[in-house]
């Protein structure tokens, strides 16, 4: 019963994360309408690692401190996971924030899910199998790809263009995270991307944005929803659901956040899709969960399986 109890809890954690990431594209597309992308990505990942600082301080109550030989060591590895997981971050999320101002919210979020696709077959050039269920899903996406983005004759829209970019690196983020969350703590490394990502976000945002106090205040529900809700609770949510699940049932549940997307999209912003649409999400989220079957016939060893991707910057290392 106790397990039971434990797992009812852990999923009902991961649904919470999906629906707070569903309702973040609206958010991110009313918050666009107060000040530039740059600006709100940068203010956005900022909040979110503050909000992270404190859970880092508590897990760090009690324990055992390092040698400096073993601080220095992994302070370098968290610095170079955490530029390199922030730089993929900082591009896919600026390229997602871009897209948003050009297509719907519901339309981003399943395009967005696609890297749940993409990172296997990228996961072959650093020689991780794939099942042939991989295959499959990534053969029915393009088709629910074509039916939702793909216009008359064979026009891609700019939003639909940027969100699909914003999946590949998005995908490129995803393994990093993969490669270095076992080698150091999960939440520190988020906090550090989120930080890279910031301040990579920032210098264009003073560039080429004018950010004010002014529109920062206009914009405080989107931005502080994305920022505290999205970055920093979903996250935690996370890290604590996954503990009790097994990672393919964690990866189908927040995978749902596509799903909520479409409702936030109709609830908050009045966007429908049409039926072709509609047709070309049913058959997108059905290659999200085909991708996420594990595969009997893999051996039950993490280094020689590829891992069932995760969100973006929610690995469960700690």
């Amino acid at each position: 019963m106790k397990s039971d109890s434990n797992k009812l809890r852990s999923s009902l954690f991961l649904l919470l994360a999906a629906v707070i990431w569903g309702f973040a594209f609206a958010a991110q597309s009313v918050g666009m309408e107060y000040i530039g992308s740059f600006t709100f990505t940068s203010v956005r990942f900022i909040l979110g690692a503050a909000v992270l600082l404190p859970v880092v301080w508590v897990m760090r109550r009690g324990k055992a401190r390092a040698l400096p030989e073993e601080n220095r060591a992994c302070l370098k590895l968290l610095l170079r996971g955490g530029v390199t997981c922030g730089v993929f971050l900082c591009i896919a999320t600026n390229l997602q924030q871009f897209g948003i101002k050009y297509t719907t919210v519901g339309k981003a979020g399943f395009i967005t899910a696609f890297y749940i696709v993409l990172v296997p077959v990228f996961g072959l050039f650093l020689k991780k199998n794939c099942s042939p269920l991989i295959w499959a899903a990534v053969a029915l996406s393009v088709v629910g790809l074509y039916l939702l983005c793909i216009r008359d004759g064979f026009s891609l829209g700019k939003g639909d263009a940027l969100v699909m970019l914003c999946a590949v690196f998005f995908a490129f983020q995803i393994l990093s995270v993969d490669h270095f969350s076992p080698l150091v703590s999960g939440i520190e490394l988020s906090i550090c991307e989120f930080l890279v990502c910031a301040v990579l976000s920032g210098i264009p945002a003073l560039l080429f944005e004018q950010p004010s106090v002014t529109a920062l205040l206009a914009a405080w529900k989107p931005v502080l929803y994305t920022g505290i809700f999205s970055s920093g609770i979903a996250y935690t949510l996370q890290i604590l659901g996954q503990k009790g699940l097994h990672p393919a049932v964690a990866s189908l549940i927040m995978s749902l956040e596509s799903c909520i997307s479409v409702l936030a999209g109709w609830l908050i912003l009045g966007q429908k899709l049409s039926r072709r649409e509609i047709a070309g999400c049913v058959i997108m989220f059905a290659a999200i969960l085909l991708a996420q079957v594990p595969d009997t016939k893999e051996k039950n060893d993490p280094k020689k399986s590829l891992p069932f991707p995760e969100r973006p910057s929610g690995e469960d290392a700690l």
